[in-house]
Protein backbone atom coordinates (compact mmCIF):
# COMPACT_ATOMS: atom_id res chain seq x y z
CA UNK A 1 0.00 0.00 0.00
CA UNK A 2 1.33 3.43 -0.95
CA UNK A 3 0.80 6.42 1.23
CA UNK A 4 1.03 10.07 0.43
CA UNK A 5 3.73 12.08 2.12
CA UNK A 6 4.15 15.82 2.38
CA UNK A 7 7.52 17.49 2.48
CA UNK A 8 7.88 21.15 3.45
CA UNK A 9 10.94 23.16 2.41
CA UNK A 10 11.72 26.84 2.84
CA UNK A 11 13.76 28.51 0.12
CA UNK A 12 15.46 31.91 0.20
CA UNK A 13 15.63 33.35 -3.28
CA UNK A 14 15.22 32.02 -6.78
CA UNK A 15 18.54 30.13 -6.76
CA UNK A 16 17.41 27.91 -3.87
CA UNK A 17 14.01 27.28 -5.45
CA UNK A 18 15.71 26.30 -8.71
CA UNK A 19 18.14 24.02 -6.86
CA UNK A 20 15.28 22.30 -5.01
CA UNK A 21 13.35 21.62 -8.22
CA UNK A 22 16.51 20.51 -10.07
CA UNK A 23 17.28 17.98 -7.34
CA UNK A 24 13.71 16.69 -7.54
CA UNK A 25 13.82 16.36 -11.35
CA UNK A 26 17.21 14.65 -11.18
CA UNK A 27 15.41 11.53 -9.95
CA UNK A 28 12.76 11.55 -12.68
CA UNK A 29 12.75 8.71 -15.20
CA UNK A 30 9.87 9.81 -17.43
CA UNK A 31 6.11 9.92 -17.07
CA UNK A 32 6.09 12.25 -14.05
CA UNK A 33 3.50 15.00 -13.66
CA UNK A 34 4.08 18.03 -11.41
CA UNK A 35 0.99 20.08 -10.56
CA UNK A 36 1.96 23.55 -9.31
CA UNK A 37 -0.31 25.85 -7.32
CA UNK A 38 0.19 29.14 -5.52
CA UNK A 39 -0.64 32.81 -5.75
CA UNK A 40 0.65 35.03 -8.51
CA UNK A 41 4.36 35.71 -8.00
CA UNK A 42 5.14 32.80 -5.68
CA UNK A 43 7.67 31.23 -8.04
CA UNK A 44 5.85 28.58 -10.03
CA UNK A 45 7.76 29.42 -13.22
CA UNK A 46 11.01 29.61 -11.24
CA UNK A 47 10.30 26.08 -9.97
CA UNK A 48 9.76 24.92 -13.57
CA UNK A 49 13.16 26.44 -14.47
CA UNK A 50 14.63 24.18 -11.82
CA UNK A 51 12.85 21.17 -13.25
CA UNK A 52 14.34 22.07 -16.65
CA UNK A 53 17.83 22.25 -15.16
CA UNK A 54 17.39 18.86 -13.49
CA UNK A 55 16.24 17.36 -16.79
CA UNK A 56 19.16 18.77 -18.77
CA UNK A 57 17.18 21.47 -20.58
CA UNK A 58 18.24 25.13 -20.60
CA UNK A 59 16.47 26.82 -17.66
CA UNK A 60 16.97 30.23 -19.29
CA UNK A 61 14.59 29.20 -22.08
CA UNK A 62 11.76 28.63 -19.61
CA UNK A 63 9.33 31.52 -19.44
CA UNK A 64 5.75 31.72 -18.31
CA UNK A 65 3.82 30.37 -21.32
CA UNK A 66 0.67 32.29 -20.42
CA UNK A 67 -0.10 33.21 -24.01
CA UNK A 68 1.14 29.98 -25.59
CA UNK A 69 -0.40 27.69 -22.90
CA UNK A 70 1.98 24.79 -23.62
CA UNK A 71 5.72 24.75 -24.38
CA UNK A 72 8.19 21.86 -24.67
CA UNK A 73 11.87 21.94 -23.69
CA UNK A 74 14.29 19.20 -24.76
CA UNK A 75 16.68 17.60 -22.29
CA UNK A 76 17.35 14.00 -21.27
CA UNK A 77 13.53 13.95 -20.97
CA UNK A 78 11.18 16.41 -22.67
CA UNK A 79 9.70 18.92 -20.23
CA UNK A 80 6.14 19.89 -21.22
CA UNK A 81 5.28 23.17 -19.47
CA UNK A 82 1.64 24.28 -19.29
CA UNK A 83 0.35 27.52 -17.78
CA UNK A 84 -3.40 27.44 -17.16
CA UNK A 85 -3.72 30.98 -15.79
CA UNK A 86 -6.04 32.09 -18.60
CA UNK A 87 -8.24 28.99 -18.52
CA UNK A 88 -11.63 29.02 -16.84
CA UNK A 89 -11.49 25.56 -15.31
CA UNK A 90 -14.47 24.24 -17.26
CA UNK A 91 -12.64 21.58 -19.23
CA UNK A 92 -10.90 23.82 -21.75
CA UNK A 93 -7.55 22.31 -20.71
CA UNK A 94 -8.62 19.21 -22.61
CA UNK A 95 -8.53 21.22 -25.82
CA UNK A 96 -4.74 21.58 -25.59
CA UNK A 97 -4.25 17.83 -25.07
CA UNK A 98 -2.89 17.77 -21.52
CA UNK A 99 -4.48 14.40 -20.80
CA UNK A 100 -2.18 12.87 -23.46
CA UNK A 101 0.99 14.06 -21.70
CA UNK A 102 3.67 13.52 -20.53
CA UNK A 103 4.37 10.18 -22.22
CA UNK A 104 7.14 7.78 -21.16
CA UNK A 105 9.99 10.09 -22.25
CA UNK A 106 8.56 13.28 -20.86
CA UNK A 107 7.66 15.21 -17.73
CA UNK A 108 4.62 17.50 -17.49
CA UNK A 109 4.67 20.61 -15.28
CA UNK A 110 1.32 22.39 -14.94
CA UNK A 111 1.18 25.90 -13.47
CA UNK A 112 -2.16 27.01 -12.00
CA UNK A 113 -3.17 23.36 -11.66
CA UNK A 114 -6.11 24.38 -9.47
CA UNK A 115 -7.79 25.43 -12.73
CA UNK A 116 -7.95 21.85 -13.94
CA UNK A 117 -11.49 20.53 -13.81
CA UNK A 118 -10.01 17.14 -13.10
CA UNK A 119 -6.45 15.83 -12.98
CA UNK A 120 -6.22 12.54 -14.92
CA UNK A 121 -2.83 11.67 -13.36
CA UNK A 122 -3.41 9.73 -10.11
CA UNK A 123 0.28 9.75 -9.13
CA UNK A 124 0.96 13.42 -9.82
CA UNK A 125 3.35 15.27 -7.57
CA UNK A 126 1.61 18.32 -6.11
CA UNK A 127 3.74 21.37 -5.36
CA UNK A 128 2.30 24.41 -3.58
CA UNK A 129 4.38 27.57 -3.32
CA UNK A 130 3.56 30.24 -0.73
CA UNK A 131 5.01 33.63 0.18
CA UNK A 132 6.88 33.38 3.50
CA UNK A 133 8.76 36.69 3.42
CA UNK A 134 10.37 39.07 0.93
CA UNK A 135 12.29 36.50 -1.11
CA UNK A 136 11.39 33.49 1.02
CA UNK A 137 9.06 30.75 -0.19
CA UNK A 138 7.41 27.88 1.61
CA UNK A 139 7.30 24.91 -0.76
CA UNK A 140 4.96 22.02 0.04
CA UNK A 141 5.59 18.89 -2.02
CA UNK A 142 3.01 16.10 -1.81
CA UNK A 143 3.18 12.79 -3.60
CA UNK A 144 3.27 9.06 -3.12
CA UNK A 145 6.04 7.60 -1.02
Amino acid sequence: MRRSRIREVTTSGEAETIALAAALAGGFGGGEVVLLTGELGTGKTVFVRGLARGLGADPEEVTSPTFVLLTAYRGRLTLHHADLFRLRGDGDELEIGLEELPGPRGVLAVEWAERLRRAPWPRALRVRLEHAGDDVRRVLIAGEA
